[in-house]
Order: C-alpha cells, then structure tokens, then sequence
C-alpha cells in the first residue's frame, strides 16, 4: 500500500470532522481542520492524476484561507 492511501482516508474524516467544528463549535478551527485535511490527501489525488479533484482542492483551500484571513481581521 502507498503511504499516501491511509494519509487520504484520515484527511477525508478530518475533512467531514472539520465541517462539523466549522458548524457547531468555531469557524476558525474549523477552517484550520479543512485545510490540514486537504493537505493530507493531496498527494493521492496527484498520484492518481485527478486534477479535476487537485483543482477543487486548490479553489476551496483558497476559499477557506480568505475566511480564516477574515475571521481573524475581523472583516
């Protein structure tokens, strides 16, 4: 098995994790959890050549930076 298959799984349950600290706990934390977890299973997804998954990856992480930038600054 690659080392990237297991770091998959734990970052898609962090992933579902994340939605629910974002929903009933703390945005900011939250955001943190989504991000790790989409860096966690990042390197399956170019193994495997799924650039359409590598590319919704890339706009939600940056979609999640702008709200932890915002939540922190308070705009």
């Amino acid at each position: 098995m690659k080392y990237d298959v297991p770091l998959r799984v734990i970052g898609s349950f962090l992933v579902v994790f994340a939605y629910f600290v974002i929903v009933y706990i703390d945005v900011t934390v939250g955001v943190a959890l989504s991000l790790t977890g989409d860096t966690l299973a990042l390197p399956f997804f170019i193994r495997t050549k799924a650039w359409d998954v590598v590319g919704m990856i890339g706009v939600l992480s940056f979609v999640s930076i702008s709200k932890l930038i915002s939540s922190q600054t308070g705009f």
